[in-house]
Order: structure tokens, then sequence, then C-alpha cells
């Protein structure tokens, strides 16, 4: 029971981080998001995430830092914000090769950051390199074709920004479900 009520925690945390992210930064095209957007959009779901593992981790900002050091190196490092960056591409297929592939380097980078903020509490912490890579690159294949499919449907951009919204729910869901094994 308690890993679900973790599980619960930690989904809702990112997802609630990445939409009030969305105060600060606007959903766009890789080109035009840079890093202090990656940066900033990144540290306000760190410090939701944060939150909820003060309880697991000796020290809870090492997180948010690891965090923000991370999206720093991967928007600057030419893949762009993951998170908040939408695709040019109209070809399905390529929406979601494009969206696994990078979805799997950035989370591989996140992975990275976060080992080194949780490695001391954990032995299983270099797992969680593991299931950050295979959780983005779930959730921006699955998410950039969402978004593509209710863009071409709607007519809208918006269906673009719930794409978005998926491929956080997909991440949060995937990496909430294994924190909690990783962390306990």
């Amino acid at each position: 029971m308690q890993s679900v009520r973790f599980s619960l925690q930690w989904t809702l945390a990112t997802f609630v981080g990445f939409l009030l992210s969305l105060l600060l930064i606007e959903i766009s095209e890789k080109p035009d998001i840079g890093v202090i957007q990656g940066a900033l959009g990144g540290l306000v779901v760190a410090l939701v995430q944060a939150f909820v593992l003060r309880e697991r981790t000796i020290n809870s900002w090492m997180w948010v830092f690891s965090s923000l050091a991370g999206w720093v190196l991967i928007t600057s490092g030419g893949i762009g914000a993951v998170g908040w960056i939408v695709f040019t591409t109209q070809v399905l297929a390529l929406r979601v090769m494009y969206g696994a592939l990078l979805g799997a380097i950035a989370g591989f980078g996140m992975g990275l950051a976060h080992w080194l903020a949780i490695k001391q509490d954990t032995p299983l912490a270099w797992q969680w390199i593991l299931v950050s890579s295979v959780s983005w690159a779930f959730g921006v294949a699955i998410g950039s074709a969402v978004g593509l499919l209710l863009h071409q449907l709607t007519q809208l951009f918006l269906g673009e920004v719930m794409g978005l919204a998926v491929t956080w729910l997909v991440v949060s869901i995937l990496t909430g479900i294994n924190a909690h094994r990783i962390l306990k």
C-alpha cells in the first residue's frame, strides 16, 4: 500500500510540476526553447519532486541541484528541453522514432544526474539511469504521437501541448513506480 501511495504522490507531483512550469516557459519548437527555459522548467519540476523525496533521501536538495544541472546539460547539448519542445515533423513514424531516441538520450542524461543525487541513499541508484532512459523514451514517443494526432484532428496547437502533457504523465507514472522500488 505504501508503494502505491508513494507512486501516486510522485506521479501527481511530477505532473503538477510540469503544469506549474508552463507558467514560466512556453511550449514551442526546438529552436525557440533555450537553456534558461529548460533550466527553469526542470527546476520547477525538481522542487515539487524534492518535496515527495524529502523522507526517502538524505538530502532532497541534491535532487533539485542535479535536476537543474541535468536540464542545463541536456538543453545546451543540442537535444533541447525535451519535455517542453514540439517536433516539427508531421510524419507519425518519424515522430515516434525521433521521440524515442531523443527521449532515451535525455532520460539517460537526467538519470545520470539524478544518480549522483541518490547514490548515497541506495545501492540500487544505478538502476535509476535505466529507468529514466526507458521512461523518457516511451513518454516522448507516445506523447509526440498523441500531440501530432490531436493537432491534426483539431488544427489547434493545443493538441501538441496535450501531447507534452501525455509525455509527462507517462514519464511520471513509469518513474514513480520504479522510484519506490529503488528508494525504499
